[in-house]
């Protein structure tokens, strides 16, 4: 399969931060040419993320853009979204994929060889891999990965796409797809230069897609 390699993450703290409405930034990454969009809602009530969620999917769908939900399978398949993304403590990938079934996109944060290794051997849509570069984002408590991590992943992945996540900024993305990632995850800096849609229109650009 191919994802394409923005993958823009609307995170709500994040927008908050930056006085966004989570829905209107969505708008505004899918008006710029996003077409593959996560929703991450960690400090959002179950209701109002899936309100949340059944908004960007409704708005996402209609640009033909794919939407994945952080972490809530539940709530991806009651928004009707594209997938879910976990994490290694969240719930597991094959649970995951019972939920949602085989056609859902469901991706997983890898942060060392290890678990890249184990999430091979699971139904997985794509691997996440971070963070490549420090971030303030999220406390994840994770050391920066490098590029190097990267490549292992996109050298054993049999195919399966490679998402670079942490830190990645418009001037770095290059490198990181050069070094093997199928698709760049970004969050902090679609927000850091102006208007997020004229952010994401030079990501797009600069990737090539």
């Amino acid at each position: 399969m191919t994802l394409p390699r923005l993958y823009a993450i609307v995170d709500t703290t994040v927008a908050a931060r930056q006085g966004w409405q989570p829905s209107a930034l969505a708008r505004a990454y899918l008006a710029g040419g996003a077409r593959l969009l996560q929703v991450r809602g960690g400090d959002v009530s179950s209701a109002g993320l899936l309100a949340l969620c059944d908004a960007i999917v409704q708005d996402g769908h209609a640009s033909g853009a794919t939407i994945i939900v952080n972490d809530r399978a539940d709530i991806a398949l009651l928004s009707g979204a594209d997938g879910v993304h976990v994490g290694q403590d969240d719930l597991p990938i094959r649970a995951a994929r019972r939920l949602l079934g085989k056609g859902a996109l469901v991706g997983i944060s890898t942060h060392t060889p290890e678990q890249i290794d184990g999430a091979l051997l699971e139904p997985v849509s794509y691997i996440a891999v971070g963070p490549v570069f420090t971030t303030r984002t999220k406390a994840t408590g994770e050391t920066e990965v490098g590029l190097e991590l990267v490549r292992r992943a996109a050298t054993q992945a049999g195919g399966r796409p490679v998402v670079a996540i942490g830190g990645i900024t418009l001037a770095r993305a290059a490198a990181v797809i050069e070094a093997g990632a199928s698709t760049v995850a970004v969050i902090a800096d679609l927000l850091a230069g102006g208007p997020p849609e004229a952010r994401v229109r030079a990501y797009v650009a600069a990737l090539g897609e």
